[in-house]
């Protein structure tokens, strides 16, 4: 991942690795406590501060520029989701990461594409929340295995989509995590004609986005799908550019 490889670059030059900083938006004191103790038992994260409402959030985040923020859903979804939304105007470079008791799988998908990198619940072990952190703030996106599979499971219930052979192919090479350019230099085409193949794969499956496609491309190839191709919670980088082709 970038991040980590950046710390072995920053080791290999004698220079003193940096920890994520995070930034946490919850209307409960308590829970802030128990996260700055969490954080402060590792050596690559670090508590920034926080926030009780969403405006002052934001006006922070804006001063401290953190590496993270995770954001609860005290002023509902839609507040939840406004936020992750201000975020890109006021600090491009925070990534916003849900932190719920409770979300329907609909409403975390909706949510990442938003923006959000990753949907953590309170409920889990302080592992996964460690987990999520780490894997978002690497340039990856998070979510449960158990979100992953019932989107699979939403797109087998549509039927299997008609691909041709280089739609496959494109397919294959968007689950294991490549950009438009890397795929183009991969099959010897431009990136233009990428993008047509993309239209025609979004249009016969239905699926909105490239991070849809990436959550449900294998279910898709079946038998060609590669075994070691990396597992949806690992293999999604960069969902906002994602998002925006």
């Amino acid at each position: 991942m970038y991040r980590a490889a950046r710390a072995l670059e920053g080791a290999a030059e004698g220079e003193p690795v940096k920890p994520g900083t995070v930034f946490a938006c919850d209307a409960q004191p308590i829970v802030i406590e128990g996260l700055e103790r969490v954080l402060g038992a590792t050596t690559d994260l670090q508590f920034a501060g926080w926030a009780s409402n969403p405006a002052e959030a934001l006006r922070r985040i804006g001063e401290l520029r953190p590496d993270l923020a995770l954001i609860d859903q005290s002023q509902g979804f839609r507040g939840a989701l406004q936020l992750v939304s201000s975020l890109r105007d006021i600090c491009v470079t925070t990534q916003p990461v849900l932190w719920v008791g409770e979300m329907a799988d609909s409403e975390a998908l909706r949510a990442l594409q938003f923006g959000a990198r990753g949907v953590v619940r309170k409920t889990l072990p302080t592992s996964s929340l460690l987990e999520c952190l780490r894997t978002v703030l690497g340039g990856q996106v998070w979510i449960e295995n158990g979100l992953a599979n019932h989107a699979a499971g939403l797109l087998a219930r549509r039927g299997a989509p008609r691909l041709t052979s280089r739609e496959r192919e494109i397919v294959r090479l968007i689950c294991r995590g490549m950009k438009n350019r890397q795929i183009a230099e991969s099959l010897q085409i431009t990136p233009g004609t990428v993008k047509v193949h993309l239209m025609h794969v979004f249009e016969k499956t239905g699926v909105r986005d490239r991070f849809e496609l990436a959550i449900h491309g294998r279910r898709m190839l079946g038998p060609e799908a590669e075994p070691d191709a990396a597992p949806v919670t690992e293999g999604l980088s960069d969902l906002a550019e994602s998002l925006a082709r």
